[in-house]
Order: structure tokens, then C-alpha cells, then sequence
């Protein structure tokens, strides 16, 4: 057997599920490691000690082959259990950022209770990523539990919002840009679900009125250091809308990376302003992908984003089951609107937040959840793939003499 042959073989009996999305998934994880490379000369920079690029960048590979390991074997769970855990991790979830808020870490006078530290396998994980994934899961559930019934806002305040401004409100203090990511993507998901229109625009107007009354309080009467996350979410949206005041240091190497990369770029490895752009590995890796591979590489990278988001729609259409539409769109639409958030900010079109680009940027617990994210959209899709397998057996069958 030729080794082609084999590698299909291994491919149609261990990778289920949507093939497309299989490669996009894997283009992605393959390029990540030339921007990640390139970009971690910053790290080196910063950091000193014996860490080199190459430590950063097996680093980012271990990650990765651990991410595809949980993508691997999701894929083979049944929706059935994510339709039972949600239920069961919920009050986990709160009890975990609960603790992690509690900690009131501070990195450089900066609130950073965001990372909850496990002392005995010495990893630390970013709860609001778990918190929010669960959440729309949770979510996904409910709106397919009350499909028959007629739901509102009174009737659903406890067993679906409370939840919701709960989760939402304790991720919300150490990172705003994530609850605000969150909140965005359970206002979409509820308005597919079929939730009221004007009961979701209620959910908008409570969750921003929370927001204001929390950020007015804590600049009226709260901790008065200048490094308070509120006090940094104000300095980056004052500077975002007044465009005559100086640019922050991060979106001029931002926007100079881009000029500088023109139309075709600089070349793979030989950008100028990794050296000097702050999270040129994480939050502004894009700005990197643009001077070194130029406007055209950005635009291909964003298209592959957006075919990704095309099956995502494609699959929650074919598959024939309410609650697992719901979940691929659920668990599919806040990777894109993260991606597009990412984007935005290096390019200018939002103000300065920390989230990662998926698959690309350096990380940890986001890039797991991400593939976990993934494992649960192919899971599904393999309904559909073997209900064809089944439909075109039963049509050979048929037409057997």
C-alpha cells in the first residue's frame, strides 16, 4: 500500500466531521508558527534570562499539539453530554471566578485576577475563556429546552439572564474586553434562539446600564489608583475617540508595521517593528502578519476567518437538530468575533483590548478553548457526515439486483 493510500486511510477512519473546516483549522495552526517565530525576538527582548526564540517557539508548538489533541478527541464526543455538562459546570464556573476574582493579583499596579495558578502541575488558566464557553453551551440548552414555549423576560430572568449578568458580571472587573465579547455573542445567540426582540434589547440596556453604574462607581468612590483596569478602559477609549490627542505607544508601532508592509510585505522573518511593537506574539500579531506578508496576506488570513464562519453557518443549516444548530453557532460565532476584534484594533478600528488572534497568537487557555470550540463544531458536523455515509449506502443497497 502506497503511503498515500495510507494516510487517506487513516484520515477517512480517525478524521470525522467536516473536512473543510479540518483544514482551515490546520492552515491556521501551521502558518501561526512563521508569525509567532518571528515575533518572539520581542519576548526574548523583554524577558532575558536563558529563554531564546526557539524556546518560545517549541513552546507555541507544544501548545499546539496539545490543542489539536483536545480537537482530536472531542471530535468523538456525543452532543448529547455537552447538552448534560452545561448544566453540571455552571456552578463550577462560579465558584471558580469567585476564587480567581478574589485573588486581586496585581501585575505592575494592574487588577490581573484573571489567571487562577493550579501550585502542584504548575499551570495557570484564564477562567473567563472556560466561564464563557460554558455559558454559551448553558445557553444554547435553554433556548432549545423552551423552543415550544413562549418565553420572556420575566419568565426567563432566573433560569437563563440571572446566569448570564452573573458570569458576565464576574469576568467584567479584571477583563472587560472578554465580558464585553461575551456579552455581544450571548445577544446573538439569544436573537437566533428565537428570545423576544424586545426582550433582547432589554438585556442590552441592563447590561450596559450595570457597566456604567459599575465604572461610574469605581471612578467615583472606588480604588483611586491610576493603574485601576477602569481607569486604563477610559485612557484607551478617550484616546480611541479623540483623534487630536497623541496615539498610545502600542497602535503607533501598530500602524507604522502596517505602512511599512505595504501591499506584498516585507518578507517572512524580516519585520522591524516586532522588536519594539508591546504583545507583538499575542494581542498585535496581525500588525506583524501585515508588514511582513503585507495588506494581501492580511486580507487572505481575514478570508479564511470568514470561510471558517461560513462553515460554521453551513453546518448549524444541515444539521437536523434545534439544540445543535444553536451549539456550533454558540460556540462558532465568538472565535470570529474575536478574530475580527483582534483585527480591528491593530488596523485601528478599535480600541486597544487583550485578546488574541485564535490560532495564531501565542497562548494558552484561549487557544484550548478555541480547539475544544472546534471539536464540539466537528462533533456535530459528523451527524451529518454520517447520515450521507448512511444515505448513500442505503442507495447502493437499493439498487443492488
Amino acid at each position: 500500500m502506497k503511503i498515500y493510500e495510507k494516510i487517506n486511510l487513516f484520515l477517512n477512519r480517525y478524521i470525522k466531521g467536516d473536512k473543510y473546516l479540518w483544514a482551515f483549522i490546520s492552515l491556521l495552526a501551521i502558518f501561526s508558527f512563521l508569525p509567532v517565530y518571528s515575533a518572539s525576538t520581542n519576548l526574548v527582548t523583554t524577558y532575558g534570562g536563558t529563554n531564546t526564540v526557539f524556546s518560545y517557539l517549541f513552546k507555541h508548538a507544544l501548545f499546539l499539539s496539545v490543542g489539536f489533541l483536545i480537537l482530536f478527541f472531542t471530535q468523538f464526543i456525543d452532543y448529547k453530554y455537552f447538552y448534560r455538562i452545561s448544566i453540571l459546570f455552571m456552578p463550577i464556573v462560579f465558584i471558580l471566578l469567585i476564587f480567581t476574582m478574589s485573588q486581586r493579583k496585581e501585575l505592575d499596579g494592574v487588577n490581573a485576577s484573571r489567571w487562577l495558578h493550579i501550585p502542584i502541575i504548575n499551570i495557570s488558566f484564564q477562567t473567563s475563556s472556560i466561564a464563557g464557553l460554558v455559558l454559551f453551551i448553558y445557553c444554547a440548552r435553554y433556548l432549545d429546552q423552551k423552543k415550544r414555549e413562549r418565553i420572556n423576560f420575566i419568565n426567563s430572568f432566573f433560569p437563563l439572564l440571572f446566569p448570564i449578568f452573573f458570569i458576565i458580571g464576574l469576568i467584567f472587573p479584571a477583563n472587560g474586553s472578554t465580558a464585553v465579547i461575551v456579552f455581544i455573542s450571548v445577544l446573538i445567540l439569544l436573537f437566533i434562539g428565537g428570545y423576544p426582540l424586545i426582550s433582547v434589547i432589554g438585556v442590552l440596556f441592563i447590561g450596559i446600564l450595570f457597566a456604567g453604574i459599575y465604572i461610574f462607581s469605581v471612578i467615583k468612590w472606588g480604588d483611586q489608583k491610576p493603574m485601576n483596569r477602569v481607569y486604563t478602559w477610559k485612557s484607551r477609549i478617550e484616546k480611541f475617540l479623540d483623534h487630536e490627542s497623541e496615539e498610545s505607544y502600542q497602535m503607533k508601532q501598530s500602524k507604522t508595521a502596517i505602512v511599512l508592509g505595504n501591499k506584498f510585505g516585507r518578507g517572512p522573518g524580516k519585520s522591524v517593528l516586532k522588536a519594539f511593537l508591546p504583545q507583538s506574539s499575542s494581542d498585535f500579531i496581525y500588525a506583524i502578519i501585515i508588514e511582513e506578508y503585507g495588506s494581501f496576506g492580511g486580507i487572505i488570513l481575514l478570508f479564511i476567518y470568514i470561510l471558517i464562519l461560513m462553515r460554521i453557518m453551513i453546518i448549524a443549516t444541515k444539521v437536523k437538530n434545534y439544540f445543535c444548530s444553536l451549539l456550533v453557532l454558540a460556540v462558532g460565532f465568538p472565535i470570529i468575533n474575536q478574530a475580527l476584534i483582534n483585527m480591528g484594533i491593530a488596523v485601528g478600528l478599535f480600541p486597544v483590548t487583550g485578546q488574541t488572534l485564535p490560532l495564531i497568537s501565542a497562548g494558552g487557555t484561549s487557544m484550548w478553548v478555541t480547539f475544544f470550540s472546534f471539536g464540539i463544531i466537528l462533533s456535530i458536523s459528523r451527524m451529518i457526515y454520517n447520515k450521507n455515509s448512511m444515505d448513500n449506502t442505503q442507495i447502493i443497497t437499493h439498487h443492488e439486483p
